[in-house]
């Protein structure tokens, strides 16, 4: 006999090029150690059949059940016209429920011969509704005869694992291409250490790998799967303690604010006292700040939390120090808007070199791609002598040629638009590396902060500051109920008459050359899919004739030149346009508190995080928010079950959970980081925070104790697997 083929084997030597090439371009399996990782999604008990009352439409599955008629048909058709057509209809039961197989043309003689009334098998395909009934048809099939030799084998224990598989490999072919390999598992390295491993009770690796995938009872594939969960956790909490390690070992200069300087002249000056979530994150900061390594923290706040605030009092402490500060937009309205909104806090105190300045003072400047070259050399020139202690900008900072006097503090504004790689240029450019403090206010929940920023440490602000409105949400539906639709343009004109404002928020801009044929999502839940989604350029002009006639409507979306959009978000914010109609482009930091309405057209096409972040644009003043999610998607679709989870709660975090949940996950490090294919496989990051959080702490001792994993060969090994360079450098720049 051959020798066990190792893990890293190819499985083109193993299984032959044609089911190699299937699983690599569909499963993204390349090795016997990544066929090994493929664990069943479910597994089937002999006795206890699928129902097959409950099968999804339009999906692939795998049923086991056994043949209760077959008859064979002949009919007429155009390729058969003498009335020679075959047609084979199986039908198959479980007890729950019946289903119908139909097979036709050539290939109806095997199954006729195979599917014998009485017979059992599992049967594969896509399930599809046919005068409406139930049907799969062509399936494929694997017969269960429990008496021969090798079917015994092949389907040995009382249960059968279903594997992830796609229309080109069934699941049983995954089982049998499984059993080939499954003998290497008894190679697999161990990437927990011992103590951990015993001390939790958790089997060995290769015997979690034959329980998961050959289990004889449900305690089995319990068992694997708390084991596996387990490798998953503590490799990637390992890849990110060794971040944060590496981290503290850097220098940076410690900033501490002068006792009576810049920092205690702003404060002297709010009109209002800080809430107490403010002044504990503060505190949090102000401590990263007085040490000898860069703080890396993430500042998580609902929207309109203060965490500009924050944000600014860090900043005015650094320059304090003798430092400067930058803070990084994505878009330039966004970086505008900062720059307004700081100068205006700050008043005198960032008029440093100008007549109206005061002692302490300093200069707040502006750095955007669209700038003149006359304002853009000025701002260079500021920066590089110190005479800024304070630059808002977009990633028109990270050029080659800003240069900086001192950078001490870099603010990341919405973390997720901003790529690791411009976050690391803009590092680089400190003497030291300076602190690093990103905000977010999608709120991401604690497993997922610790899994994907997990190198960062993390602050929230869930206070919301006094005089913040509540905001009231309801789902339009416009395909329904039409009536809704014209009693909310009925509403908006009463918020304009009454003295305030309103967006309408459209998904597309509607100038676009290639057509609106890129939009569409490929679910076919209803008509509404079917058509376009709405344009800002459309809508615009339907309500300014229409519903909102007599009302100053101005649009705004993100292919506008700079200063056309400036000037319009000026418009708005002065109150001289009564509705914006405008793309997400205003999704973060625009700032108008007299803003009191919206209304998102095709809110189906939005995400959950994305519909609490619009939604927090209004409701920022005194008076009460309403907000409107319009959608023409039935009652009973997934997407409007998630329209109305966002009408009924105005909680991110717990929004962000059903966020999660509804998107399955997917790979929470990202698919561009990590290819593909998902890094967890059965670690489920809502539901398995407990684990997540003992990983991390377990990842910290062994890091602390030994950094370079000198004495853990097979963890080392576990973590060049996950982290192949892209993913290396990912984490790095994180």
């Amino acid at each position: 006999m051959d020798p066990v083929p190792a893990l890293e084997e190819p499985l083109k030597k193993v299984l032959g090029p044609p089911t190699a090439k299937v699983m690599a371009e569909h499963l993204g399996l390349h090795t016997v150690g990544d066929l090994l990782h493929h664990y069943p999604r479910r597994y089937e008990e002999r006795g206890q059949l699928t129902h097959l009352a409950d099968l999804p439409m339009d999906e692939h599955v795998t049923v086991v059940a056994q043949v209760a008629d077959a008859r064979l048909h002949t009919f007429a058709s155009a390729r058969a016209p003498r009335g020679k057509g075959q047609r084979l209809e199986v039908t198959i039961t479980d007890g729950s429920g019946r289903l119908q197989l139909v097979f036709f043309g050539n290939g109806v003689h095997k199954p006729h011969k195979d599917l014998l009334p009485g017979t059992r098998a599992m049967f594969s395909g896509k399930v599809s509704l046919f005068n409406r009934r139930l049907q799969l048809a062509h399936p494929a099939y694997e017969l269960l005869r429990g008496d021969t030799e090798e079917t015994v084998e092949t389907w040995a224990g009382a249960l059968i694992p279903i594997y992830p598989a796609t229309a080109k490999l069934e699941s049983w072919k995954i089982g049998k291409a499984i059993q080939t390999v499954l003998p290497s598992a008894r190679e697999a390295v161990d990437p927990l250490p011992d103590s951990l491993r015993e001390g939790r009770g958790l089997l060995p690796l290769p015997e979690a790998l034959l329980k998961i995938h050959r289990p004889q009872t449900k305690a089995d594939i319990d068992d694997a799967r708390a084991r596996l969960k387990w490798d998953e956790a503590f490799v990637l909490q390992v890849a990110l303690a060794r971040r944060r390690h590496a981290d503290a070992q850097l220098p940076a200069v410690p900033r501490r604010p002068a006792p009576d300087g810049l920092l205690s002249a702003f404060d002297d000056r709010l009109p209002f006292t800080l809430t107490e979530g403010q002044q504990k994150v503060s505190k949090e900061i102000f401590d990263d700040l007085a040490t000898e390594h860069p703080m890396h923290r993430l500042l998580q706040g609902e929207v309109g939390s203060g965490k500009t605030m924050v944000a600014l009092r860090a900043m005015l402490a650094v320059v304090d120090s003798g430092g400067q500060a930058a803070m990084l937009a994505p878009t330039e309205v966004l970086a505008q808007q900062h720059h307004r909104s700081v100068v205006e806090m700050m008043g005198e105190l960032a008029e440093g070199g100008m007549l109206g300045g005061v002692e302490h003072a300093t200069k707040v400047v502006l750095l955007t791609g669209s700038m003149g070259a006359a304002g853009r050399r000025q701002a260079l020139l500021d920066l590089v002598t110190g005479e800024a202690g304070i630059v808002i900008g977009t990633h028109a900072l990270i050029e080659d040629k800003v240069q900086f006097h001192d950078l001490g503090l870099v603010v990341v504004d919405e973390q997720h638009r901003f790529g690791v790689e411009q976050r690391d240029a803009l590092r680089g450019k400190g003497k030291q590396p300076p602190h690093l403090l990103v905000m977010t206010a999608t709120p991401i929940p604690r497993t997922v902060a610790m899994t994907v920023f997990g190198d960062l440490e993390t602050s929230v602000l869930d206070q919301l500051p006094a005089g913040r409105s509540p905001i009231a949400s309801h789902v339009v539906p416009a395909a329904d109920k039409p009536h809704f639709l014209d009693r909310a343009w009925q509403r908006v004109r009463e918020e304009a008459e009454g003295g305030h404002q309103a967006y309408v928020v459209c998904p597309r801009i509607g100038d676009e050359e290639d057509g609106p044929g890129k939009a569409k999502k490929k679910s076919s839940e209803d008509e509404a899919e079917k058509r376009p989604p709405l344009a800002v350029l459309d809508v615009a002009d339907q309500l300014a004739g229409g519903p909102l006639q007599g009302l100053e409507v101005e649009v705004l979306h993100g292919r506008m030149p700079p200063d056309d959009k400036d000037a319009v978000m000026r418009r708005f914010a002065a109150g001289d346009t009564d509705v914006l109609v405008a793309t997400t482009v205003i999704e973060v930091g625009v700032n108008v508190p007299n803003a009191t309405a919206m209304v998102i057209m095709d809110a189906d096409r939005f995400g959950v995080s994305q519909l609490h972040q619009l939604r927090g644009r209004v409701g920022r003043g005194s008076a009460p928010g309403l907000c409107l999610l319009v959608t023409e998607m039935p009652e009973a679709s997934p997407a409007r079950q998630r329209l109305d989870a966002v009408a009924a709660t105005l909680d991110g975090f717990e929004l962000s959970r059903i966020d999660l949940e509804q998107r399955r996950e997917g790979d929470v490090l990202g698919q561009a980081q990590s290819g593909a294919r998902s890094s967890l496989r059965v670690l489920a990051v809502i539901e398995d925070e407990e684990v997540i959080a003992e990983a991390r702490e377990e990842a910290a001792q062994v890091v602390a104790s030994d950094p370079e994993l000198a004495a853990y060969p097979g963890l080392r090994t576990a973590l060049d697997a996950l982290l192949d360079e892209e993913r290396e450098q990912y984490l790095e720049k994180g």
